[in-house]
């Protein structure tokens, strides 16, 4: 396709009318086509099916998992995530089925008790979180719900922009945290460099309770390359900061979301003080699904090849959004685009302020996208620019029309800028 930048009027204009004759098209069609959410498909769901027929409730220990008890999770949960995650068993806690659960609750400890002797974030009268943008709108839902002031940090190539994070934290003594997707990230895919690990481990911040909740939600979601992330508690041994990290990993993604379990780890500092909080909300966790976690998964080996199912599923999704991507705008660059490695997202930037107008526009033929701005705290995405696309729950025939008709809309939107701006 000619580039829009080198069309006359007459010729924008016969464009335009023929892209709305499709998208009158569709509207007739009543679609129902969903690439909102990075939902697991049935194909997906289906590669776990086995344990539910996994029934045993006794640990290696022979103790009775029916019963009340153990905390902090079965040995046998801790030794396998240990082993996938390159962990101290020691340092891991197994929680329930949500990690934003684990999250939330570490924050509320933070802000109700402090960290060991430190003031609660409750008493002090401003709190300041740095936030990577574009980002996961959830955790931004999380700090806005405790009245977090949020500083944007510019997603790079290697992650986050660190010279402006450092200094940020040594500078600034609100600024208590910082909350991160470092592998495949949410909605860009970008995996934090070695480098960048290093310097969130060694850098200076002026609060003494500065956390970095370490969100590896995607730690084994490749889909197009496997990138090895520099282990966090090591670069944190090298400098004496391991207080600082909060790490959180779930199977939310490799078995059932509504049926999986987490895991929060810290340093030998942190697990003694989150249990000690712990042990007055909560008995323990659901022990029983520990445990048939464990059977289903086995090891390490056997988890890396359920992933790779997962991969060879989700891959001719990612081709189809990327190559149509490509197809509709290679030679015509109004639309820009990250190629995840891996994850679950397709970020994609817009024209100044044409977000939203193709989300709706998508929304009325009845695709359905994460709302424009969602990947910005409070939703504010000031150029109203970044878009979502998750492709992995809509079949393959589903996400061909939906992806279509989402570079229509782009396409739609952006004739209709270029005409008013140069009053055409």
């Amino acid at each position: 396709m000619k580039s829009f930048k080198n069309l006359c009027k007459e010729e924008l204009l016969k464009e335009r009318e023929n892209l709305q004759k499709q998208y009158d098209n569709y509207l007739k069609e009543n679609l129902d086509l969903d690439m909102s959410r990075g939902k697991p498909c049935k194909e997906q769901l289906d590669l776990s099916n086995d344990i539910l027929n996994i029934n045993d409730y006794i640990s290696r220990d022979n103790i009775d998992l029916r019963n009340y008890g153990i905390l902090d999770g079965i040995k046998e949960a801790k030794k396998l995530f240990a082993d996938i995650l390159d962990i101290d068993e020691n340092n891991i806690i197994i929680g329930g089925n949500s990690t934003l659960n684990m999250i939330y609750d570490a924050i509320a400890r933070l802000y109700m008790f402090g960290y060991m002797d430190n003031t609660p974030w409750c008493k002090l009268s401003k709190i300041k979180f740095l936030c990577p943008v574009p980002g996961y709108d959830r955790h931004f839902d999380i700090l806005e719900k405790f009245g977090f002031e949020m500083i944007n940090i510019p997603i790079t190539e290697n992650g986050i922009n660190m010279d402006m994070v450092e200094n940020l934290c040594k500078n600034d003594e609100a600024i208590k945290g910082i909350i991160c997707v470092p592998l495949y990230s949410n909605p860009t895919g970008t995996c934090y460099s070695k480098e960048t690990v290093e310097r969130l481990a060694k850098m200076e911040t002026k609060a003494k309770d500065f956390k970095i909740f370490w969100d590896n939600a995607y730690a084994l979601h490749y889909i197009y390359e496997k990138i090895e992330l520099y282990n966090i508690f090591d670069a944190c041994k090298k400098y004496n900061t391991q207080d600082r990290i909060l790490y959180f990993f779930s199977t939310s993604k490799i078995n059932f979301p509504g049926g999986g379990v987490s895991i929060l780890a810290g340093s030998d500092n942190t697990i003694k003080d989150t249990l000690k909080h712990l042990s007055k909300q909560t008995i323990g966790y659901d022990k029983i699904n520990q445990l048939k976690t464990v059977k289903f998964l086995k090891n390490k080996e056997n988890t890396l090849k359920l992933m790779e199912a997962h991969s060879n599923i989700l891959k001719p999704k990612f081709d189809i959004v990327l190559n149509t991507l490509e197809e509709n705008f290679k030679n015509n660059p109004i639309l820009k685009w990250e190629k995840p490695k891996g994850g679950y997202f397709v970020s994609v930037d817009t024209l100044e302020g044409l977000a939203k107008k193709v989300v709706a526009m998508c929304k009325e033929v009845g695709v359905v996208l994460t709302d424009a701005g969602s990947t910005y705290p409070k939703k504010i995405d000031i150029n109203d620019t970044n878009i979502r696309i998750a492709p992995s729950f809509p079949s393959l025939e589903e996400l061909q029309k939906a992806i279509n008709i989402f570079c229509l809309c782009v396409k739609i939107a952006t004739i209709d800028k270029m005409l008013a701006e140069n009053n055409l």
